[in-house]
């Protein structure tokens, strides 16, 4: 097949969503009269708080039930062994199905995509209201989980496209991220107040959460901008999509299920899925490198992605994983230290992990107001170390000690680190991300963060679990099969591994974010306008998505050439040219040479 061929089918879906902006009849002055949205303006503020809702409901989802479990398993008759299903169903599927409905949603508009990931939410959190039976509620809860795999890539992308890069997108991501933290502690009031007080108890929290996605909806059909012509080409990677969905499925089953299994991580179910599910993520990757570069199909994900901005695109995700990993097990341990150490009832865990959420929106509106001002590395940096030392301080935590002393500071540092590494990292992504790109991005990031929190809570479990039973045998205790009679004595000891394992998971993340991160610019706020530099190599065009006419241009450029071209890295933060980032260059006085330190010459290309 020709490469021009090749390279018109790569870009066409480009062309098409960017409309007009890259029309020939589309003219300097319509072109300058372009502005960037304000947050001032009534649809904006709807699409913000529309968006942040979502996440809000994603966490919710998850933090909501962590309190009502042991009612729900009294309820129906769950095992305490099965009971987790009841959290790990509708994480699996939010995190595993993201990939895919971030592509769909690129492909087919995001408005559509969230309505109906949306509406699906809504149904599925009212059959968990009615649900009857054990594997009823974990079926509806999975089922569930797909409808906010579906929202948040979908939100991700409407925000990109609503804000080109400005400070007005800073502020528009710090809100949506905000969400997070803020969800979690909705959700744990949330379950605690309606398990405890309502007359139907913990269904009640299926039915204020579907009521939530219902205002949601309406709000997005009313708000949200239309979508965007379909482009010509639709067609999905299903092979891709398969591939990778079924392996993340397994992998992440694997891991929560293989502490547990009959024989631990020696039952043959175990090896046998993990085995499968590991060759399902192999064979993803060989797809789609087959599919991006040996033929004109439209892969699920470019794996040149991960390769944009000097690598830095794979190392924020490789952050987020790790960073994850202690987060989300800092949140786990931490509750069992409440609960089970102290005695504490769920009203009152709650209570200590309330001041989560006010640091949460604080921390996003610090966020937005330094991310134009501090490189993106020192701000991911500060995160890492953030995460980092909540787990540091329940590892160390005296049992005697005030709440203030150890809990107040750690649950207000665990926020400050997570909401600075996904802040900054969505807004990173988003501006690597082409138009066509962006929900897909957003997409990625929310699925290496979900396999972190699984891959954290397998691995602090293990080193939990082992940590008890050779507690239990210097001490002459004869475990069950759950370990739940263990000594307090060792409980809390194998807390403070688990703490400390998750330290290090933070502290990898830090030494990553030094390594690789140099280099990494300001991403907040909107970076000056310079002249377009020399004419890019039809390589790097096509790689970043222009239209043939400028690939054949460019082409003609090249081969008149008196000088040879130097080649262009992707920047950072591309600065939209009449209106698309794919038209993006650097100003000269932002350029700096990432060895030396030092500006190019007037005129020299990067």
């Amino acid at each position: 097949m020709g490469i021009h061929r090749f390279v018109k089918s790569k870009l066409r879906e480009t062309v098409d969503e960017a409309g007009p902006a890259f029309s020939k009849e589309h003219d300097e002055k319509t072109l300058s009269s372009q502005h960037v949205p304000s947050l001032r303006s009534w649809n904006s503020i709807c699409i913000v708080g529309l968006t942040s809702t979502a996440m809000l409901l994603n966490i919710c989802g998850v933090s909501s039930m962590s309190i009502a479990l042991p009612s729900v398993g009294r309820d129906l008759g769950i095992p305490t062994s099965t009971l987790q299903w009841l959290m790990t169903a509708y994480s699996l599927t939010s995190g595993c199905f993201l990939l895919l409905f971030g592509r769909l949603a690129d492909i087919f508009g995001r408005k559509h995509v969230f309505l109906l990931g949306d509406i699906w939410l809504i149904a599925f959190s009212i059959g968990c209201g009615f649900a009857n039976q054990g594997i009823t509620i974990i079926i509806m809860r999975a089922l569930a989980g797909m409808g906010t795999a579906a929202t948040i890539p979908a939100c991700l992308g409407i925000l990109a496209k609503t804000f080109p890069p400005s400070r007005a997108r800073s502020i528009a991501f710090a809100t949506f991220s905000a969400g997070a933290p803020i969800g979690a502690a909705f959700g744990q009031v949330l379950g605690g107040v309606l398990t405890q007080y309502a007359p139907i108890s913990w269904r009640a929290i299926f039915f204020v959460m579907a009521g939530i996605a219902a205002v949601t909806f309406i709000g997005a059909f009313l708000t949200f901008p239309p979508d965007a012509p379909l482009s010509e080409d639709r067609r999905v990677d299903w092979v891709g999509a398969f591939l990778i969905t079924v392996g993340l499925v397994l992998f992440t089953f694997v891991l929560g299920q293989g502490q547990i299994a009959p024989q631990g991580w020696k039952t043959p179910y175990i090896i046998s899925l993990l085995v499968i599910g590991l060759l399902m993520i192999g064979g993803f990757i060989a797809w789609e490198h087959h599919v991006e570069f040996r033929t004109d199909k439209p892969p699920l994900m470019r794996l040149s992605l991960w390769a944009r901005a000097g690598g830095r695109f794979a190392a924020v995700q490789v952050i987020g994983f790790l960073a994850w990993a202690a987060f989300s097990t800092f949140s786990f341990w931490a509750t069992l230290y409440y609960q089970n150490y102290l005695g504490l009832p769920p009203i009152q865990t709650m209570l200590r992990f309330l001041p989560m959420s006010v640091t949460g929106f604080l921390v996003n509106v610090v966020f937005a107001l330094v991310s134009g001002v501090i490189p993106a590395q020192f701000l991911i940096m500060i995160g890492c170390i953030g995460t980092g030392l909540a787990n540091l301080l329940f590892a160390v935590i005296q049992t005697t000690a005030p709440y203030w002393a150890f809990g107040f500071p750690a649950a207000i540092v665990s926020v400050f680190g997570a909401d600075f590494i996904f802040a900054s990292s969505t807004l990173y992504g988003s501006h690597i991300a082409q138009h066509h790109e962006q929900s897909l991005a957003g997409g990625i990031f929310n699925t290496v963060t979900q396999i972190g929190t699984a891959f954290g809570m397998t691995i602090t479990t293990i080193v939990y679990d082992t940590v008890i039973r050779s507690q239990s045998v210097k001490e002459g205790v004869v475990l069950n099969e759950d370990g739940s009679n263990a000594s307090l004595a060792a409980q809390l000891y194998g807390q403070r591994c688990a703490q400390w394992t998750s330290f290090a998971f933070a502290m990898a993340a830090l030494a990553v974010a030094i390594v690789a991160l140099r280099g990494m610019g300001i991403i907040g706020g909107s970076a000056k306008k310079a002249p377009s530099p020399e004419d890019p190599s039809p390589k790097d065009l096509e790689a970043s998505g222009e239209p043939s006419e400028k690939l054949d241009q460019a082409g003609a450029n090249r081969n008149s050439a008196e000088r040879p071209v130097a080649p262009q890295p992707a920047p950072d933060e591309p600065v939209p040219k009449y209106g698309s980032p794919l038209e993006s260059v650097m100003s000269e006085d932002t350029i700096v040479d990432e060895d030396t330190g030092s500006k190019p010459p007037t005129g020299q290309p990067r």
